[in-house]
């Protein structure tokens, strides 16, 4: 690992909890504490806090920044109610995706963005450029920890530090008093499970990480990594830039039409994807059900002996106990009779509704 990785305010705390240490996106995170089976079981049954310090915090603010955010993103922000969030991407004039965000609407005229941790740096050179004459423009990152809670007792853990966290509905944001200082708290998610997101001053992060182990432990929460966090996106469908979303990959192309709104011609790239939704997509994702075999992203997909696509994200499903994968195929493609190469075995692959694991409710 670089020893210029950047470090995110809970760094000594993983040290502390002997987690194993890997660079990821420019960042020196935790891969795994205990294991990543374990975490992401401890996940799906009980509970995992995460450290996502590593991800971006963007506030637009103005009377023209819902200007700014419609021209931006695909969502449909303009009626979105103070106190909400939603989800969307951020486009190129091509089409391709930049960046996928949760767009947060703290007060009327105040919206914070959060961003991928890799992107963090051309996104916001992105947003300046587009939006920096309509609105002002601040990056929150280097003083923003985040710090979400994930599982079925998620709520009942942080109902021991904020009074009412269960009342909030999925999709909504608002400001808390947390360890004498002003945090969001929002309830969305990137597991598959029930959770929550902590935004917080970079000052109070290790106090609050402490108190949400202590109030989890008798519940069975436990710190969670990397790994527990893809193996569980994974299952629940979810994409990962660079993976299921890239520059060379559409919106529609990945899945994603509900997040594009009707009017998106309106916004950056907004043409192109009203072409493209008229026309339909050239490629789809899927998810797939390799036999005997773990699909890596890169592996190619092939009917019969032609290749038609590639795996997106694969792994082994500690929910199923199985192989599962995404993979972005010719929309023209057969979806009977795929198979993948695995490092030059070919594997019979069968098509499968995403996501892999819906939560029981």
């Amino acid at each position: 690992m670089s020893d210029s990785a950047a470090r995110t305010p809970l760094y000594a705390t993983h040290l502390d909890a002997n987690a194993r240490m890997v660079e990821f996106s420019g960042w020196s995170m935790p891969l795994q504490y205990s294991s990543i089976v374990k975490e992401h079981k401890a996940v799906r049954t009980a509970g995992g806090v995460f450290d996502a310090s590593h991800m971006g915090e963007v506030e637009l603010r103005g009377p023209a920044a819902i200007d700014a955010c419609e021209q931006l993103f695909t969502s449909e922000l303009r009626k979105l109610p103070v106190g909400r969030a939603k989800y969307g991407l951020m486009c190129e004039p091509s089409g391709g995706v930049m960046d996928d965000v949760i767009v947060y609407r703290v007060e009327d005229q105040r919206y914070m963005v959060c961003l991928n941790a890799g992107n963090v740096e051309g996104d916001l050179a992105w947003i300046n450029e587009q939006a920096g004459s309509l609105c002002e423009v601040e990056d929150r990152s280097a003083d923003t920890a985040l710090i979400a809670l994930q599982g079925p007792a998620a709520a009942t853990v942080l109902g021991e530090l904020v009074e009412g966290a269960a009342d909030l509905p999925r999709f909504a944001c608002r400001e808390i008093l947390l360890e004498g200082e002003t945090a969001l708290m929002a309830r969305t998610g990137y597991t598959g499970e029930d959770g929550f997101e902590l935004f917080l001053p970079s000052a109070r992060a290790e106090g609050v990480w402490s108190a949400l182990a202590a109030a989890g432990r008798p519940l069975g929460v436990v710190p969670a990594g990397l790994g527990a966090r893809d193996t569980l996106r994974l299952e629940a469908g979810l994409p990962l830039y660079g993976h299921e979303l890239d520059l060379d990959i559409s919106p529609l192309e990945a899945g994603l039409g509900r997040f594009v709104r009707d009017d998106i011609a309106t916004a950056i790239g907004g043409e192109a994807l009203a072409a493209e939704r008229e026309r339909g997509p050239a490629r789809c994702l899927l998810g797939l059900l390799p036999d005997g075999a773990i699909a890596r992203q890169g592996h190619d997909i092939l009917a019969g002996d032609r290749v038609v696509g590639r795996v997106t994200s694969g792994t082994h499903s500690p929910s199923l106990g199985r192989p599962v994968a995404m993979a972005l195929v010719d929309a023209k493609a057969a979806t009977a009779g795929l198979s993948v190469d695995v490092r030059g075995r070919i594997k019979p692959a069968d098509v499968t509704v995403l996501p892999f694991y819906v939560r029981q409710r």
